[in-house]
């Protein structure tokens, strides 16, 4: 089968692979509807995290279920399913706790498995799922066209741009502001508005953003960064700051920027992955500012996301703003980078 490989930085290649198989009795495997690339994606194709090796990429899927193991009972053939960009076996304590990111058992794609076997990535035309039962969703019947987007940012985006703002504490009222204006900042704003804040500030330079931003329930567009930037968010807010900051890049200057944006005993709910990001701890204890967050527990939000997409509540798969063939990655990953699209959907 065809799928991603990223040899070096920059290097990202289209090239056939061995067809998945199953390797457990708890495994399935799922043929890719849409894939995408995300963020996260970007760090080491730029090089910033290290890539010693050629390896598979992507971990954000929608599909349907070709193949499933002996022991697999919630998940058949023929079904439509969306998959967290972990995997996980929903029953350990981490994981009835809230945490499946932190699940016991689980992992990531385009890594080993608990066997030592290599799980695939999402960017190919099929993949081997491991802990099949608690990780992958079904949905009622095949999703029409038109749904697949915001069907595919349940797998990460929306999620984590959720887990933000439940992180962050937002309430019915409060001002919330978002830092960062990628596909997961985007979908912070659409969390903030849905959980009822009053008004949502998203900081954001470029246009096209801008108005997807708005889309989503933002009242207000920031596009000062630094102390400037600080400064416009407490014009707004009457010199006071936000009752609950969303930081969605991970970066020293996002990480800086959400904590001189939020307001004294406010929380700041963090999901970009870190690079060079550090907590204030002195900011923190003088002001009594909260930081919460980290990698968002997708499949533990889904039971709450799946119906809002389904029933028309919330449209996030407004923030992919270009579609191409699988056999196009190396421009979908370039134009991502250079920041000509906001998210880009990968079909086979």
């Amino acid at each position: 089968m065809d799928a991603t490989v990223l040899h070096a930085p920059g290097d990202i290649r289209l090239e056939q692979v061995p067809d998945p198989q199953i390797m457990a009795p708890t495994d399935a495997v799922v043929r890719v509807v849409a894939s995408c690339v995300c963020g996260s994606d970007l760090w080491p194709y730029r090089g910033i995290s290290r890539v010693s090796r050629p390896r598979r990429i992507g971990h954000e899927f929608i599909g349907v279920v070709e193949e499933v193991g002996g022991e697999v009972s919630t998940v058949r053939p023929g079904d439509f399913v969306i998959t967290p960009f972990l995997w996980s076996d929903n029953t350990c304590a981490h994981c009835t706790a809230g945490m499946q990111s932190a699940c016991a058992n689980g992992g990531g794609f385009g890594g080993p498995d608990r066997d030592g076997n290599m799980v695939d990535g999402c960017q190919g035309e099929y993949v081997r799922v491991p802990l099949a039962d608690g990780t992958l969703v079904t949905t009622p019947g095949q999703p029409d066209e038109a749904l697949l987007p915001s069907l595919l940012t349940l797998t990460d985006v929306m999620a984590t741009g959720w887990h933000a703002a439940v992180s962050a504490r937002v309430r019915p009222g409060a001002t919330v502001v978002i830092v960062g204006d990628g596909a997961v900042g985007l979908c912070g704003v659409l969390s903030a508005a849905q959980q009822g804040a009053g008004r949502v500030i998203a900081m954001s330079r470029h246009a096209d953003r801008q108005a997807v931003a708005t889309e989503f329930g933002a009242t207000d567009i920031v596009a000062e960064r630094g102390p400037e930037g600080v400064a416009r968010i407490m014009e707004l807010t009457d010199g006071i700051g936000a009752d609950a900051v969303l930081e969605c890049v991970g970066t020293k200057e996002s990480m800086e920027q959400a904590f001189a944006s939020a307001r004294p005993g406010s929380m700041v709910g963090f999901v970009g992955v870190p690079h060079g990001a550090e907590a204030p701890m002195g900011q923190m204890f003088n002001r009594n500012v909260g930081l919460a967050g980290g990698m968002a527990p997708v499949r533990g939000y889904l039971d709450e996301l799946l119906p809002l997409v389904l029933e028309g509540q919330i449209n996030p798969g407004r923030v992919f703003d270009s579609t191409v063939p699988l056999a196009q990655v190396a421009d979908a990953y370039r134009a991502m980078d250079e920041r000509a699209a906001i998210k880009v959907m990968l079909r086979p």
